[in-house]
């Protein structure tokens, strides 16, 4: 299994046999974050894995998963750090998953009590991780994710490439199953909104969200050899959308 596999096969596990995996495999994962490119490679980030297999963390296990390994991630706080943080800690979950291992994101567990941050670093988000107690994967058809007709607006005819990107961006997890994306396709480009709430700007988890989903565009590119770029379009980015916020836009260069 490679990454573009587990993007349609991996599912959040949340129940881990306390079991520990070797050393070799934790330094795969370090390994593997060292060559991930961010989404802004001028954002500079961190990850710590912490050993829990005895058990010891108990305030993870109230306020979250009981799980073996917790990986946390920190970084610079900059402009769209967590949309960044997301983009990298997805690629992760989706490694652990082709090694066998499963995960679940944490939305409120942080590492200890008190300042949660590394000097300048700050703390963005925990993926729970380990063996896991029962299946790991599910087929595609098991995820309970909005039909494409029902997140996409159609302009033109995509290309099949496009479809596969979508395939792939909808299959995306989101805190709470929210699937805050929408999607404007043309024949060889995606712009990317999210569903306007009261407040004009994204909250965390949101743009944390669109992160995943930005990376799952990323790892289907890279899966079919395609020349993709993710870029803020300024003639889109100011016009005004009643209903919808203007993210990003995904182009297709031929």
């Amino acid at each position: 299994m490679n990454l573009y596999e587990a993007i349609f096969l991996r599912k959040s596990v949340h129940s881990y046999e306390m079991e520990p995996v070797s050393s070799e495999l934790i330094q795969e994962i370090r390994d593997f974050y060292s060559q991930i490119e961010g989404l802004n490679p001028g954002i500079r980030t961190e990850i710590s894995i912490i050993d829990n297999t005895r058990g010891q963390n108990k305030l993870m296990h109230l306020l979250g998963t009981k799980a073996p390994y917790y990986l946390a991630f920190y970084s610079e706080d900059k402009d769209l750090a967590q949309m960044n943080a997301g983009y990298i800690m997805e690629q992760i979950a989706l490694f652990l998953c082709t090694k066998g291992l499963g995960s679940c994101f944490l939305g409120n567990v942080k590492p200890r009590f008190g300042n949660t941050n590394r000097g300048p670093m700050k703390f963005m988000i925990m993926l729970a991780f380990g063996k896991s107690r029962g299946s790991y994967t599910r087929k595609a058809a098991e995820a309970r994710r909005i039909d494409l007709k029902d997140l996409c607006v159609y302009k033109e005819i995509p290309r099949q490439w496009i479809k596969q990107l979508l395939d792939a961006a909808r299959l995306a997890p989101s805190s709470f199953n929210s699937q805050p994306w929408r999607f404007v396709v043309y024949d060889n480009r995606i712009h990317v909104f999210a569903k306007r709430h009261a407040m004009d700007r994204m909250g965390k988890f949101e743009e944390m969200n669109f992160g995943v989903m930005f990376s799952h565009f990323m790892v289907v590119a890279e899966e079919l050899w395609l020349d993709v770029d993710l870029i803020r379009l300024d003639d889109i980015s100011h016009k005004n959308f009643p209903n919808n916020q203007y993210v990003l836009s995904v182009i297709l260069r031929t």
